[in-house]
This record gives structure tokens, C-alpha cells and sequence, in this order.
């Protein structure tokens, strides 16, 4: 009998058996859909629909990259305040919400992304945890540590995705450092900087808007970059800070800084002329290397030869750092930059201001 004529054999004799065979499978679908809802939101098959809270000039940035750049992703609405957000949705072909709650909210809003003066971090990362909705936050997380581990710790709780945008790790300096260094031998010391414009932002000025001035906004990327490209932890920093255009915030800081296995350095952060640099030394038991990750040159030397090292052409740091995160909600790879990561950062942020303060050494 031909397969064809038994399965009609069987139909006749069992006229539920069909039936039965389609609610097996569409069980068997719910199982697996289950199965991947549990393991986080795992949507291969799909875009990624996004939701933007703060698009000024750095929360813009990230939208125009999704609605150019990046098809793992669907730009589903923004959040701004200001008269500027209706003619971007506009632009963008998205929603709008001026109050990004709604947002939040809003069912068609897969994933978020915060671009805002970080004083309003734990508020939205509050609500997206509850929400259970992933957030890539941009730099700084907090303004303060107890901020920071209070965000780590609840998104941990309802077992949601949190990444931090420490996008300084994308740039192909930084990248091309981290694969040099070990060839240098043990690292003795360093030096690092971070020097630019002043901020034209009026808020970044306002304690109750911006937190602190350039240790938690800009040295951020810089300490940021040292743990994850020496794979050591700073534990001690001595820093002095001051205000040269600012009146209320910092925008000047210099900070001794201690590795865990011993190295010392010194970081350099400023707003306060009118160029720009980002200079990265190190020095080690076989060699050195310096760098420029804003001029994107990188170098080697041996003795008292320079090889200039090949970094290849710049790279907006947006793009890969979104695509990660896209794969890490996807479950094709891990979380690009954890919470943990972020808050890591952010305790050596706190004890630069503290050690401003009080003078000396103060561990992180």
C-alpha cells in the first residue's frame, strides 16, 4: 500500500487523527516559543523594534543609524520633549511620545535605548526592567554608585538584558591596543587623556541634570577603556579636579591611577580648549606603545625605533555596538558591555570626586 493510501486509511478509520496531529504540532511550536521566551527575548526571525528615549544630538545618532545602517532593526518610535521630536518621527517614519513612559509602554516597542542627562537613568531603567523590555543606556549609567548597583541589581532581578553604551571600546585604536599590548611584557605604566571642546550644554552644568561634570562624563570612557583593555581592575586613584569655563561642575580632571597588579598611570580629562586629542601610553617589561584614538594613529617602539601599526579606516562605534546588542538579545552572543561593567566604571568616577575632596589616595 503506498503511503498516500495509508494515511488515508488511517484518516478513515480515526477521523480526529488529523486533528490531533495539528495540535501536536502547534503544542510542539508554543513549547519552543516558551522555551526561547524563557531564555530572554529571542527573536532571530525578526527585527528588532526599537524605541528611542532621547533623541538630542547623541540619542539622534543612534536612530539615524538604525533607519540607515542597521537591518536587524525597525526604528518603532521616539521620545522627546522638545518641539524637535514630532518633526524627527516625522523624518524617521516612527511614533513620537512626549513622555517616554508611554514609550516604554507601548506593546510594539521590543528594546530601548536612553540617550538622556543621566540623572534620569534609574527612572527609565526602572520602568524597562519592569516592563521587561532590554535597555542599551548610554554613558555614564549613574551619577552616583549607589545608582549604578541599584540599576544592575534590578535589572538582574527580572532577568532583562542591560548594556551600557561605553562605545569607546569600538574605535579601532582602542581595539588594535588591546591586541598589541601583550606584546610589550608586563605593564609598568601608562598615561591617558581625553581633551575637548568645552560643552555648549547648558545641563551639563546643573548638578540635578548632569550629576558631575568631566570625571563621570568623559574620564568614564577613558577608565572605562583601561580595565577592558589591560584586563586589570583599578583599585586606588589621586585626583585633583577644578573649573575653568564651568562654575558648578568640574571641567578639568587629573587623576593618579593605581592597576590591581601594581602598574601606575595618570588620566588627563578635560573641556577646556579648543582642540581635540585622545592619547593612550603604555609601557611595558619589552616595550611601548602610544596612540591617538581621536587622530586614529597607533604605534610601537622598540628602543628607539617607531613602527607605525596598521589600524585601518575609522569606524563609526554606534553601528557595531548596536549590532552587538541586537545579536545578544538574539542569543547569538554575549552581553557586549554588562551592567556589572557599567558599575565598574562608575565606582572609579566616585572615587576620583571623593579623592578631589578629601585629598590623597582613596581606594575605588
Amino acid at each position: 500500500m503506498s503511503e498516500r493510501r495509508r494515511a488515508v486509511a488511517i484518516c478513515r478509520q480515526w477521523p480526529l487523527f488529523p486533528a490531533f496531529l495539528f495540535s501536536l504540532g502547534r503544542s510542539q511550536l508554543n513549547f519552543r516559543r516558551q522555551k526561547a521566551e524563557g531564555e530572554g527575548m529571542h527573536r532571530p526571525e525578526k527585527r528588532w523594534r526599537v524605541g528611542i528615549i532621547g533623541t538630542g544630538k547623541h540619542g539622534s545618532r543612534y536612530a539615524r543609524h538604525i533607519v540607515q545602517d542597521i537591518e536587524e532593526a525597525q526604528l518603532i518610535a521616539i521620545s522627546r520633549r522638545s518641539e524637535e521630536g514630532p518633526r524627527q518621527a516625522a523624518e524617521w517614519s516612527c511614533r513620537w511620545y512626549a513622555e517616554w513612559r508611554a514609550l516604554v509602554a507601548d506593546p510594539e516597542v521590543d528594546c530601548v535605548i536612553a540617550a538622556l542627562p543621566p540623572a534620569l537613568n534609574l527612572q527609565v531603567a526602572s520602568a524597562c526592567a519592569e516592563a521587561g523590555k532590554p535597555l542599551l543606556l548610554e554613558k555614564p549609567m549613574a551619577v552616583s554608585v549607589a545608582e549604578a548597583v541599584a540599576m544592575h541589581d534590578l535589572f538582574a532581578r527580572h532577568k532583562v538584558g542591560l548594556t551600557i553604551g561605553q562605545t569607546l571600546r569600538y574605535n579601532r585604536v582602542i581595539v588594535l591596543l588591546r591586541q598589541q599590548l601583550p606584546a610589550i611584557g608586563r605593564l609598568h605604566g601608562f598615561t591617558a587623556n581625553q581633551r575637548l571642546e568645552p560643552a555648549p550644554l547648558d545641563w551639563l552644568d546643573e548638578p540635578s541634570s548632569a550629576g558631575a561634570g568631566v570625571t563621570f562624563h568623559v574620564a568614564v570612557h577613558v577608565f572605562d577603556a583601561l580595565q577592558w583593555l589591560t584586563g586589570q581592575a583599578i583599585v586606588r586613584v589621586m585626583a585633583r579636579t577644578r573649573c575653568v569655563h564651568s562654575s558648578l561642575l568640574e571641567d578639568h580632571v587629573v587623576a593618579l591611577v593605581e592597576l590591581e597588579n601594581g602598574a601606575i598611570g595618570a588620566v588627563d580629562c578635560a573641556k577646556v580648549g579648543p582642540a581635540r586629542c585622545g592619547r593612550f601610553e603604555f609601557a611595558g617589561s619589552e616595550g611601548q606603545l602610544q596612540a591617538d584614538q581621536i587622530h586614529h594613529v597607533c604605534e610601537s617602539i622598540r628602543g628607539q625605533s617607531r613602527l607605525p601599526l596598521a589600524v585601518g579606516e575609522p569606524v563609526n562605534t554606534i553601528v557595531p555596538l548596536v549590532r552587538d546588542w541586537l545579536a545578544f538579545l538574539s542569543g547569538r552572543r554575549s552581553n557586549p558591555i554588562p551592567g556589572e561593567e557599567g558599575v565598574a566604571a562608575i565606582r572609579v568616577c566616585e572615587a576620583c570626586l571623593r579623592s578631589a575632596a578629601l585629598g590623597g589616595w582613596v581606594e575605588v
